[in-house]
């Protein structure tokens, strides 16, 4: 993180914010790296300034009002983020909504963890996906809380004390080698070679597969490089993996918190009554899984997109 930190440094000026911009824009064709560079230098800048404000200041506020400055600081990052990719963002006020929507009314009986966003055909959250991550096709136009919640691979400690375990352990960054547990081919009602032929488009050419009583192992020829959805990075540097099939989603992590974050911040602004209930009765199982959530994506997110910054030097 303190790397991540020094960058973020070193991008707010002028002029070091214009020559990564400029580097950024070298790599796309027919785009005048010079000119497109000095006119989002500024845009650029106060993106990330106002970003990393909103996480900053997230954690001197009280709880209820978290979530608003955890959204709105993902969302300038994200825009920093599009920047580098697309010198001409925003190109359209279409892209300007957040491109989610929840449900108006909350339904009796109200729980977190059951509610569900829907995803729009235009806004930030698709052009993100696409533009950010590659996904043009979102697998879903629908997605509740509680699957989004079983992405995220820190909160699996809190379903596993409800025995209720979403993700396994299945290699660590820089690895060639992966691990699953067999139970894993009854779980997606698939054999082996099935299952290998499922991963196959997610990583690295597969050099080896072996089988026993307890685990599929995979050798790949060369590290998983970009780590998406369905692998899920740990801030320990381990790789987890979904147990069950209906997760199998390539669905980045950025996107998961995206999604968690914008109903958070509904349910914080327009239903006070349900938001005021949750933290002072804590009656509800959705109030750890919220608490421990929000503590986690003040810190993960300007990492995960400081690194997506910070990648854009290397690649070519």
């Amino acid at each position: 993180m303190e790397k991540i930190n020094e960058f973020y440094t070193y991008l707010n000026c002028q002029q070091t914010a214009q020559h990564y911009l400029f580097q950024c824009y070298q790599k796309i064709p027919g785009i005048d790296a010079v000119t497109k560079s000095y006119e989002n230098c500024n845009a650029f800048m106060y993106y990330l300034d106002h970003g990393n404000r909103f996480y900053e200041n997230s954690g001197k506020v009280d709880l209820f009002a978290r979530p608003v400055l955890l959204f709105y600081g993902m969302i300038h990052l994200l825009k920093a983020c599009l920047l580098t990719k697309r010198p001409s963002y925003p190109e359209s006020t279409a892209l300007l909504a957040h491109g989610v929507s929840a449900r108006k009314r909350k339904r009796k009986n109200y729980t977190f963890m059951k509610d569900e966003v829907k995803v729009q055909h235009h806004g930030l959250f698709p052009y993100c996906a696409e533009h950010l991550f590659s996904n043009r096709q979102l697998p879903f136009e629908k997605i509740d809380m509680g699957k989004l919640f079983s992405l995220i691979p820190e909160l699996n400690h809190l379903f596993t004390f409800q025995d209720n375990e979403q993700m396994v352990v299945v290699s660590t960054v820089g690895s060639r080698f992966f691990q699953f547990p067999v139970q894993l081919l009854d779980s997606y009602h698939l054999t082996a070679s099935a299952f290998k032929k499922r991963l196959a488009t997610h990583l690295p050419e597969i050099k080896q597969l072996e089988l026993d009583d307890s685990h599929i192992q995979l050798e790949l020829t060369k590290p998983l490089d970009t780590i998406d959805g369905p692998f899920y990075v740990h801030t320990n540097k381990d790789i987890y993996f979904p147990m069950d099939r209906e997760h199998f989603l390539p669905l980045p992590e950025v996107m998961v918190h995206y999604l968690l974050l914008y109903n958070l911040s509904m349910l914080c602004r327009y239903e006070p009554e349900w938001w005021g209930d949750l933290l002072v009765t804590k009656s509800d199982i959705d109030y750890p899984f919220i608490v421990r959530f929000l503590q986690l994506t003040a810190n993960k997110i300007p990492l995960l997109l400081g690194m997506e910054l910070h990648q854009q030097l290397n690649k070519k």
